[in-house]
């Protein structure tokens, strides 16, 4: 490979190289933003769907100890214990996948506080209202349960929805610094490219330069010299740092000149 071709051949695959590198980096940093907001949305979406679960099976539980304690309905005895049993398990299935449990306290505490109290009415406050209920008869309200699920049921109820209500928008709090952490990402993305734009500006910049002064200002001068030696007869002088195939070429123009003029002498 000659010179002149070597400098061109070895200028423009600098920039393919610096071209493929630069998107090798950014395809992997936009591989990984693009991870981690997949895995913050699927944490986002799982949290809701386990939050709603519990709200589910809370409004469950509600419906059927109020059917149970003002109205004295029976039947809603095992709706309430599954109710419970699903809300628990519910629980323990966001315990285990939370990456921050701090937020799931406040939601295991008014869980157990509503266990306590709901297993303690259908041991004893229950049964002892069957024993004086009469199963052929219309269910009427009971004012002593309206009164139980009043003082002490009601506030518990609040407490936990209010609790699982929390939870379903703990994840928020907890996306602000994954969202910084995804932002130094996107820019960590983008500056491989900026900075490969920069080097292939001053590259091309280069090799503009150095074509202009070792290869096209050269060719113009050869091209001028020849063109007033053929009109003219003026001699044939081009001045000029001339390296490599430029040389060879204004060398060889000179030579033919020098025939030239030995053959009509």
């Amino acid at each position: 490979m000659t010179g002149l071709r070597k400098r061109v051949t070895v200028g423009f695959l600098s920039i393919v190289c610096l071209l493929f590198f630069s998107g090798m980096v950014s395809f992997l940093e936009l591989s990984h933003l693009s991870r981690d907001t997949g895995e913050i949305l699927k944490a986002n979406k799982r949290n809701i769907e386990l939050a709603k679960e519990m709200l589910d099976a809370a409004h469950e539980q509600n419906i059927a100890l109020i059917r149970l304690s003002v109205f004295g309905d029976r039947s809603c005895d095992s709706l309430c214990r599954k109710s419970m049993e699903r809300l628990e398990n519910t629980l323990l299935v966001a315990q285990s996948e939370a990456l921050e449990k701090s937020f799931l306290d406040s939601l295991a505490f008014a869980t157990t506080e509503l266990r306590l109290v709901t297993d303690n009415y259908l041991a004893f406050g229950g049964a002892s209202r069957a024993s004086r209920a009469d199963s052929l008869t219309a269910l009427r309200p009971d004012s002593l349960g309206g009164r139980w699920y009043s003082d002490e049921y009601q506030a518990l109820y609040g407490r936990l929805t209010a609790a699982i209500k929390s939870y379903m928008t703990s994840t928020q709090s907890s996306l602000v610094p994954r969202a910084e952490q995804m932002k130094k990402n996107a820019y960590r993305a983008v500056t491989p490219v900026l900075i490969s734009l920069a080097v292939m500006i001053a590259i091309v910049l280069m090799l503009f330069y150095f074509m202009s002064i070792y290869c096209v200002t050269p060719i113009e001068r050869m091209n001028k010299g020849l063109g007033d030696w053929l009109s003219f007869r003026v001699p044939f002088a081009v001045k000029g740092d001339l390296k490599d195939e430029v040389l060879e070429l204004k060398e060889k123009i000179e030579a033919l000149i020098n025939i030239s003029k030995q053959t009509k002498s």
